[in-house]
């Protein structure tokens, strides 16, 4: 019985056993264009990154709005505060600080008004009617905030009219270059 066991399950098997597949030919056109879509797709890659980086430094930004430009922007937005004395007092002041620490490196802001006269004082950045304009502005206003004067509206409205006039007085003034007189001697 063993050997007929044997012989069946060697016939099983040699029915289930089939031949090796021959290989598969793959011509050398297959080979190139799978060649060429790698190419295209690294190129294409690559033009993206490209583009990404250059969108990214390419960026303008608009030019920053000068001091002076901005203080008047800020003097004119307190005009709404005007009928609270000690809030639109601030806003001018501050405003008025602020603009004179950017446009002259002040530290305007941080300092008492002793401290920044003190330090105004000893430049040339203004002239001595402004420095002295100035004062008086920076005085009348500590008296609002700290003192609890409240000024009337033609008081208020001097206050800002000072500041604005400092801003305009201290503004640089732009460059023409069409007005500059060229000595024709240094050519």
């Amino acid at each position: 019985m063993i050997t007929n066991v044997t012989t069946q399950s060697a016939a099983a098997v040699a029915e289930d056993i089939r031949d090796i597949k021959p290989p598969i030919e793959i011509s050398g056109l297959a080979w190139l264009w799978w060649g060429l879509i790698l190419v295209a797709l690294a190129t294409a890659i690559f033009l993206l990154w490209r583009w990404w980086r250059n969108r990214r430094t390419n960026i303008v930004l608009p030019p920053p709005v000068p001091a002076h430009v901005r203080a008047k922007q800020k003097l004119e937005q307190a005009l709404a505060l005007i009928a609270q004395p000690k809030p639109f007092v601030i806003a001018v002041s501050d405003t008025a600080r602020a603009y004179l620490e950017e446009r002259f490196n002040f530290h305007a802001p941080e300092r008492t008004t002793e401290e920044f006269l003190r330090e105004l004082g000893g430049t040339k950045l203004l002239l001595p009617e402004q420095k002295e304009s100035l004062g008086e502005f920076l005085a009348s206003c500590d008296l609002v905030k700290f003192a609890k004067y409240e000024p009337g509206e033609n008081e208020l409205r001097g206050l800002h009219a000072s500041a604005l006039r400092l801003v305009e007085e201290t503004e640089p003034q732009p460059v023409n270059p069409e007005s500059r007189i060229q000595n024709p001697e240094s050519e």
